[in-house]
């Protein structure tokens, strides 16, 4: 079956960096749209950013635009998450995600990982 595994989260100072990945396996990715969420106390799950596998195109929420990246390597069917200049609001739980298709909001995305803890102290 699918899974998504994500890893590197952790505590780090406003204006430091880190970078997320998702291990993803259970069958070829080649034609999904693979993304990020995130969810802080008592919000809503808010889309952060995705890649289209078999292009590389990415496309990402305004409030990260310039500071977050996404990447894939396929040899490793792992994306990552880049994140530059963290702020405190970046605080959240961070989750990959997978679809066949184009996707902006959590509604109907169907592969999800667990979820990494990102602390972005002041």
């Amino acid at each position: 079956q699918v899974q998504l595994v994500e890893s590197g989260g952790g505590l780090v100072q406003a204006g430091g960096s880190l970078r997320l990945s998702c291990a993803a396996s259970g069958r070829s990715f080649s034609s999904y749209f693979m993304g990020w969420f995130r969810q802080a106390p008592g919000k809503e799950r808010g889309f952060v950013g995705a890649i289209r596998w078999s292009s590389g195109t990415t496309y990402y929420a305004d409030s990260v635009k310039g500071r977050f990246t996404i990447s894939r390597d396929n040899a490793k069917n792992t994306v990552y998450l880049q994140m530059n200049s963290l702020k405190p609001e970046d605080t959240a739980v961070y989750y990959c995600a997978a679809q066949d298709r184009v996707f902006t909001t959590w509604r109907g995305v169907r592969f999800w990982g667990q979820g990494t803890q990102v602390t972005v102290s002041s």
